[in-house]
């Protein structure tokens, strides 16, 4: 970490300095002592005059076209009730050894470029084998979806040892944001552009919205949260414009953390979804009409954020829903939600494989309260912590649900 910014953190033994420090001046009323100690400065190069000029002649971005001119145009291909995934697969012990062995220097970039490129040509041939509709590369290169986004971008640092506790057994390593944000380079286009290149179908981008990028960090205080989303924000939005022209017409914004960062208090609830909203739509308000924007949301009580979940904008929301037996389709319902949606139709917590009359059982209960034109098949989450067999035959139960349940939907269209 650059001995600069290491000078501006606090961790455990900079805190008891700070503790003694203010108990100094308390008691010799030594305020000078106080200052020197405790207050850090944020340096010159901790602001970036171009980010900041781009986002005040920006603003908020001219606005998307309105969703029922942009549906048509994103429709063309994809069956009723298309299959997808959230976006990644299987974090095998081969994939994981070779990023390690990448940044140990064991392996050459090229060695380590084959090594992903064929985890993705794995994941591509299995999608398609078994039906899926609209694919992902599987984001084996990447260790986390905060940290990979973090490593990549001026702004943020990481740690080589910071691990914090996610859930579970699960450990990651929070990026620490010290600066304005900004995208030195395209982060994802190569690895897209390459899945794209192994498949005529459809093949999602996969980006770390602006929200979750800031929950799952440690965030610098000097300034709004609202600015520092907005920097993500207009990172992400250039990303976007590079997948569009490496052909990507689908992208996936993901949000897990919108509903984590709800304040406790409700007063203070309406700022932040203003902000919060006003960034995701920032990220994606330049992409073009027919480019299909995807968001993704982590179990949680939706149902308090429903109207801010509609004014992101987004074409395609999945959601975590099969631990709730499909409650939040419902509560999308009542509230008028008219997008597409992806309730989760297989819980990718546990090891347990649904099978397909379990599928279509929770798909007919979506069907119930949303239409087939506006029904998507996915499972909950991301599949990084599954195995590939349990995956392989989860998703092949899901393809053939799907089937099933086009299939009863046509006939009935054609007996009314």
């Amino acid at each position: 970490m650059p001995p600069e910014l290491a000078r501006r953190l606090a961790f455990a033994r900079q805190k008891v300095d700070e503790v003694v420090a203010l108990g100094s001046a308390l008691t010799e009323m030594t305020g000078p002592n106080l200052a020197r100690h405790v207050i850090s400065q944020v340096p010159e190069s901790a602001v970036n005059a171009e980010v900041r000029a781009r986002l005040a002649d920006l603003g908020d971005g001219p606005p998307r076209a309105a969703y029922e001119a942009r549906r048509p145009r994103q429709a063309d291909g994809l069956p009723a009730l298309p299959v997808t995934t959230i976006g990644s697969f299987p974090q095998t012990a081969e994939v994981r050894n070779a990023r390690a062995d990448r940044r140990a220097g064991r392996i050459t970039p090229d060695a380590y470029e084959a090594i992903m490129r064929a985890e993705i040509d794995r994941v591509i041939t299995l999608q398609v084998e078994i039906g899926l509709d609209v694919l992902v590369h599987g984001e084996p290169e990447r260790n986390d979806m905060v940290q990979y986004f973090a490593e990549q971008l001026d702004g943020f640092a990481v740690t080589e040892h910071g691990w914090v506790q996610s859930y579970g057994s699960r450990y990651v390593r929070p990026p620490v944001l010290h600066a304005d944000v900004s995208r030195p380079a395209p982060m994802t286009v190569r690895w897209s552009r390459y899945a794209q290149s192994r498949t005529t179908r459809p093949v999602k981008g996969m980006l770390t919205g602006p929200v979750t990028m800031l929950a799952w960090s440690f965030v610098r205080t000097d300034q709004p949260l609202a600015d520092t989303a907005r920097q993500v924000a207009l990172a992400l939005r250039d990303e976007i414009a590079d997948l569009e022209a490496a052909g990507i017409r689908f992208v996936q914004v993901d949000e897990p953390a919108l509903r984590e960062l709800l304040p406790l208090r409700r007063a203070d609830r309406p700022a932040y979804l203003d902000w919060a909203v006003r960034a995701f739509r920032l990220a994606t308000s330049g992409a073009a009409a027919r480019t299909q924007i995807h968001t993704h949301m982590c179990y949680s009580e939706f149902g308090e954020i429903i109207e801010a979940i509609a004014a992101l904008d987004a074409d395609v929301t999945s959601v975590e829903a099969a631990r709730s037996k499909m409650e939040f389709v419902a509560d999308l319902a009542a509230a008028g939600f008219e997008r597409e949606i992806g309730p989760g139709i297989w819980d990718i917590h546990s090891p347990r494989v649904p099978a397909v009359g379990e599928i279509i059982e929770s798909l007919s209960l979506a069907l119930s309260v949303v239409g087939p034109d506006r029904l998507w098949v996915n499972p909950d989450c991301g599949l990084k912590t599954r195995s590939y067999a349990e995956t392989e035959q989860a998703l092949r139960n899901m393809v053939a649900a799907a089937r099933q349940v086009r299939e009863t939907v046509r006939q009935s269209s054609t007996c009314s």
